[in-house]
């Protein structure tokens, strides 16, 4: 099934600039009345708040500088997509499942951590750095989160009513880690014939949160092109036969339009089975895509080079010192440290991206420009 929206991008793409104006600036200044008085949310490091470094607590700056001024739990200098989506709706940033001070549930949770993974990990945390919380056990963190709700009755005042569990927004934002962490070791056919399993697992959640939490509205994003990210394109020379005309990694870009085409075609078969639920499938990979083809067109100036890296270059990328890090290279000191104009960069450590990317991708999906069904997310908020 090919996504309608996708030959509409570049021209309606001035009018999302505009919009990301004024849903920002509302934000910031009102309340937003909206359908859905909650999100839940599952993922990785993309839609991270928090979950990961309040289990293993140890992030450093610079991340967090932009927006909250210090190391804020989550992988980039400031809000991800799932930050500026509950503003622009109106809600509190949602607080992390696994943060246990300072959480505010009543309008949803994040069950989402860094380097999660869609199928159980065969590996320690300790060895590969693999999160341990994949998807099915954010699944069944979201069960003992509503049996909690359930057992409350409404006398908790951290937790909402259970009148919100289907009433709530679910987004899933997750598959990239599963994708990426063989690459090196397997190649990308051998890692593309683990991605059905990878596709079956999220359908197979959704139906689920239908079935078991009484879940009905959905939003499922799809995987970014990431051999356009500097930390895989760090190493390869750049008269590479796997270089496309952007500079972006062909074989692994075609891998990942592969899934996404996988995703696309599970969720067309969920929407016949949960006939009474709303099944998004959201084209984060587009928008994503043109940034970092075009960066400039969008009011930035770097696309693949990292703002918090090290070694200069054209990516500012060292994997053996990562942002925030200083280890001795070479006899002598060397600390990644970051940028001083992030607002410029689409990435943000090599493998994430920044808070001014990552504005512009939310406001393009807020807009319902990029999702299959049309799910135009702005018309169902209100000042």
């Amino acid at each position: 099934m090919q996504i309608g929206c996708r030959g509409t991008m570049r021209t309606a793409w001035p009018l999302l600039l505009v919009a990301t104006a004024l849903l920002s600036t509302s934000a910031a200044r009102a309340r937003r009345t909206c359908r859905f008085p909650a999100v839940f949310n599952f993922g990785d490091s993309n839609s991270d708040t928090g979950g990961f470094w309040a289990a293993f607590p140890a992030q450093q700056g610079p991340f967090g500088m932009t927006y909250f001024g210090r190391p804020a739990g989550r992988a980039s200098d400031g809000r991800l997509v799932i930050d500026f989506i509950a503003q622009a709706m109106g809600l509190p940033l949602l607080s992390p499942y696994l943060q246990s001070i300072g959480s505010d549930y009543r309008h949803g949770a994040n069950f989402a951590t860094l380097a999660s993974t869609a199928l159980l990990p065969n590996t320690s945390v300790f060895v590969t750095g693999t999160s341990p919380f994949s998807l099915g056990i954010q699944l069944n963190q979201m069960k003992e989160f509503r049996n909690r709700v359930l057992a409350s009755k409404g006398n908790n005042g951290q937790l909402p009513g259970s009148e919100i569990l289907g009433d709530a927004l679910y987004t899933i934002d997750i598959g990239q880690n599963d994708f990426t962490s063989n690459l090196g070791s397997l190649g990308v056919e051998s890692v593309k014939r683990s991605l059905p399993s990878v596709v079956s697992q999220i359908s197979w959640t959704i139906q689920d949160l239908y079935s078991s939490i009484g879940a009905r509205s959905f939003m499922v994003f799809n995987m970014v092109p990431v051999g356009c990210y500097p930390a895989f394109l760090a190493g390869l020379p750049r008269d590479s036969k796997d270089l496309d005309e952007f500079g972006c990694v062909k074989s692994y870009n075609g891998g990942v339009t592969y899934y996404n085409q996988l995703l696309n075609d599970s969720l067309a078969e969920v929407r016949k089975t949960l006939q009474d639920a709303s099944v998004v499938y959201v084209d984060k990979h587009a928008v994503t895509l043109e940034l970092f083809q075009h960066p400039t067109a969008h009011g930035l100036k770097h696309g693949a080079r990292a703002c918090c890296g090290y070694g200069g270059g054209t990516y500012n990328f060292d994997r053996d010192v990562y942002c925030g890090d200083s280890k001795v290279v070479n006899g002598e000191a060397a600390t990644a440290g970051a940028c001083a104009d992030p607002q410029n960069y689409v990435s943000w450590d090599g493998i994430h991206a920044t808070e001014a990317a990552n504005s512009r991708i939310a406001y393009a999906v807020i807009s319902g420009s990029y999702s299959y069904p049309p799910f135009d997310l702005s018309k169902l908020c209100s000042p």
